[in-house]
């Protein structure tokens, strides 16, 4: 705010009655006037109109009433009393900025009117015409200014509502095109993928129980692939239910976490699962791990699952893989490497993908910082999850646990 608007500021009215005062003293001692020095009675009732203009200088009305008394009497003492006349004409100036009631800014311009007649009592006609002119530089200028200033302040607090209703409008607006978004996602999910994998599913149970003298490592492919479809349907369906009501499932613990005991378990599972796929893993689990708060577990599992998939993508079959978890001081800290030799496993498809993007995102959710990058010897991701407060449910992304002894559908 500049400095002439910040002067009018409704909270700066010390500082106006300052100055104003400080222009008052200015006037009595450097202005020359009729008499060689102002009188004492002159210095009484300026020293009294300053006073009560620091005193009351909160009370606008309560300063217009007493410095109008103090004019009353200057008009009936003193010959000079402009002091006092900018001082009620000042007091006059506060009231129309400040007042709550028009009616309260014409009352106090009808009196301040009275009070300057006054000293037009017993005049001739053509003085008192005199006196009714300068009224308008007395009263009238106060006034005028005051409503400016008003309507300003008015036009200002007006032009900040509509500015706040247009942000409201418009992220109203982006939320309903989110909306309708998610809904077109969701339907394209449930129609075609989710029918798609659900068909899958089906055929390998049916070829399961059809194709009774198969080898028993065949057997156990066709049941691994029966759990994964089994389990990346699960997921879809409660993505479906995310993208289509995402607050109605916010406070789902189920959706959104996992229960602190049941991390090492599942940790072990997604070992499992990498293992089965070929690659050699070496886990150093910290047992305190199965005390972390369910946010931080999920986010220790995902990431884990993420970063073993990403092992058997592009390491390779004979790849041997390293998963540290570790609590320290209430921080998380975990670390994959590899040591990325061998070639890519059959059936795990080939080409990049979005996982490092999406580890990176759901560790700065939580207040860390993804590394990932090469090593002299393969490949290496790690971050360190800070010991914080518990962010809201609704606050971390709404990914969920696969079920135990079933890996998370793949996110490259």
């Amino acid at each position: 705010m500049s400095w002439p608007g910040r002067l009018f500021d409704m909270r700066d009215t010390l500082v106006r009655m300052v100055l104003l005062d400080l222009a008052g003293l200015s006037y009595l001692l450097f202005v020359p006037h009729s008499t060689s020095t102002p009188t004492a009675t002159q210095w009484i009732l300026a020293v009294l109109a300053f006073t009560v203009g620091l005193a009351v200088h909160r009370w606008p009305v309560v300063n217009l009433l007493a410095q109008a008394a103090l004019l009353t009497v200057a008009i009936c003492l003193v010959d000079d009393f402009t002091i006092n006349q900018v001082g009620a004409s000042w007091a006059l100036l506060e009231v129309t900025m400040r007042a709550r009631r028009p009616r309260t800014i014409w009352l106090a311009a009808a009196l301040l009117v009275v009070v300057d007649l006054t000293d037009s009592i017993g005049d001739p006609l053509r003085r008192v015409a005199s006196g009714v002119v300068g009224l308008a530089l007395e009263v009238g200028v106060p006034v005028l200014l005051g409503l400016v200033i008003r309507t300003n302040r008015e036009l200002s607090r007006q032009a900040v509502e509509r500015a706040l209703a247009e942000q409201r409008q418009h992220t109203s607006e982006s939320r309903a095109a989110r909306a309708d978004e998610r809904s077109a996602i969701a339907r394209e999910l449930h129609d075609v993928v989710a029918h798609h994998v659900a068909s899958m599913v089906l055929r390998v149970g049916v070829a399961r129980h059809v194709l009774t003298d198969l080898d028993p490592r065949v057997g156990e492919v066709f049941d691994d692939v029966h759990g994964t479809g089994t389990a990346a349907l699960a997921e879809l369906r409660r993505l479906v239910a995310v993208l289509r009501n995402p607050d109605g499932v916010r406070g789902d613990a189920a959706l959104t976490a996992i229960e602190p005991s049941a991390l090492p378990a599942a940790i072990g599972a997604s070992i499992d699962r990498a293992r089965q796929a070929g690659v050699t893993v070496e886990a150093d689990l910290d047992p305190a791990i199965g005390a972390l708060d369910a946010v931080r577990g999920m986010a220790v599992l995902r990431l884990t699952q993420e970063a073993l998939t990403n092992v058997a993508k592009h390491a390779g079959t004979s790849a041997l893989a390293h998963l540290v978890v570790a609590v320290r001081d209430g921080s998380v800290h975990w670390e994959v490497t590899d040591n990325g030799h061998g070639g890519v496993p059959v059936g795990v498809p080939a080409g990049g993908g979005h996982g490092i993007t999406g580890m990176r995102e759901r560790v700065e959710v939580l207040g860390g910082r993804l590394e990932a990058g090469p090593t002299d010897t393969g490949w290496r991701v790690r971050t360190v999850l800070p010991a914080v407060a518990p962010a809201p449910v609704g606050a971390v992304p709404r990914e969920r646990e696969a079920p135990a002894g079933t890996p998370a559908p793949e996110l490259a």
